[in-house]
């Protein structure tokens, strides 16, 4: 069996690398071949290129490269026309992968799975049927997707949601991490500012003005921030002049063990909207979700958006137990009194993440062997 497999960024290719041990398992004479990061070379891929050419976000990032990656996408097709495998498999990075898929179907019979369906449910639900073009079957993240996407013309499976399946802290891990970081039994106040670094620059000042209001309720409180890689050196910089001084957890210099621990030993976190909200739901922290945007990105968000909520805890469960602090609600003042109210009462949300979790998948099969299984049954 010969499958074709893409990823484009990291969310991607852990995803990538789930779906190809699991494919590995069900059929131990797969052979993979394609573009992906290191998850999936683990698993044996031997990337065409480098991931990182299709890891591009943002108008003005990607007008510079506009041509070459057009080129890749051309190259790429014809490398799988040329190939013929039984199935390509392009995992979510939609720009580049659906173009991708537009070129092959042109070119060919090969059936076309894409991993993570697009967000249809949230706005632009015309995507859905413009994917169907070029795209038989679907692996989706969430129990809403699979009707909204069939209604589209398309094959769709939910396999699970990769959270639940990612380890959480022991005890040992928890006390072993409230020594080293001299925490003692201090309640502790997670700041999760977002992973770009724009929404750290526009987001941690904001963030850490409500912290200092909610200290001065709970003078005990620690904050402690579990910051993104790729913006920890901009982390430092930004709290370098706090009073306050958080604890910012580096990924660079940091024990392995200490974000999951962190997460779990919090008695609250504030947090952008993202599905780092699922991973509060998993390790069980009430949240207050809140996120800044510019005057035209609000006022366009508003006009399109179909749902009412953008914390996924609140979509997957129905409820809207998770605060939200969006757009102009985004200041020190709204969040530290939604934080305070969370506090006292942190035990609201408990069975609305609880509910998330299951929901998502967990205590079942893992999400990359539900999604290998759902691909064969449907070859």
């Amino acid at each position: 069996m010969r499958v074709f497999v893409i990823a484009g960024e990291p969310s991607g290719d852990r995803l990538g690398g789930a779906l190809m041990a699991g494919l590995r398992q069900c059929r131990p004479d797969v052979q993979f071949d394609g573009i992906g990061g290191e998850q999936m070379q683990a698993q044996g891929l031997v990337s065409r290129f480098d991931m990182d050419e299709l890891s591009i976000m943002g108008l003005a990032e990607v007008a510079p490269k506009y041509f070459h990656l057009k080129r890749r996408i051309a190259e790429t097709a014809a490398q799988v026309i040329t190939q013929a495998p039984d199935v390509l498999i392009t995992i979510d990075s939609p720009d580049f992968c659906l173009r991708l898929a537009r070129l092959v179907k042109a070119g060919s019979d090969i059936r076309t799975v894409h991993y993570v369906a697009p967000t249809v449910w949230a706005w632009r639900p015309g995507r859905a049927a413009k994917m169907a073009r070029v795209i038989d079957h679907v692996l989706a993240l969430f129990p809403f997707e699979p009707p909204l996407m069939r209604a589209a013309g398309m094959d769709c499976d939910f396999v699970g949601h990769p959270v639940v399946a990612e380890p959480q802290a022991t005890e040992a891990e928890i006390t072993a991490f409230r020594a080293a970081c001299n925490l003692g039994d201090d309640p502790v106040l997670l700041l999760l500012p977002g992973s770009r670094r724009s929404e750290v620059q526009r987001l941690l000042p904001i963030f850490g003005e409500a912290a200092d209001t909610l200290r001065k309720e709970n003078p005990g409180m620690r904050v402690v921030i579990p910051a993104a890689g790729p913006v920890a050196g901009l982390v430092h910089d930004e709290v370098a002049g706090w009073i306050n001084k958080p604890l910012v957890l580096d990924p660079a210099t940091s024990e392995a063990t200490h974000k999951r621990a962190a997460f779990r030993t919090a008695s609250l976190a504030l947090a952008a909207s993202g599905t780092v909200s699922l991973e509060l739901a998993a390790a069980g922290t009430p949240m207050v979700v809140a996120y800044d945007f510019n005057w035209l990105t609000w006022a366009i968000m508003r006009r399109m958006a179909l749902i009412d909520t953008v914390t996924l805890v609140n979509l997957v469960s129905d409820t809207r137990v998770v605060p939200e602090c969006l757009g102009p609600d985004c200041r020190p003042g709204p969040i530290a009194q939604a934080l305070s109210k969370v506090l006292r009462e942190p035990d609201q949300q408990a069975k609305a993440m609880a509910l998330t979790m299951q929901r998502l998948g967990q205590g079942e099969e893992a999400p990359g062997l539900r999604a290998a299984k759902a691909v064969l049954a449907r070859l």
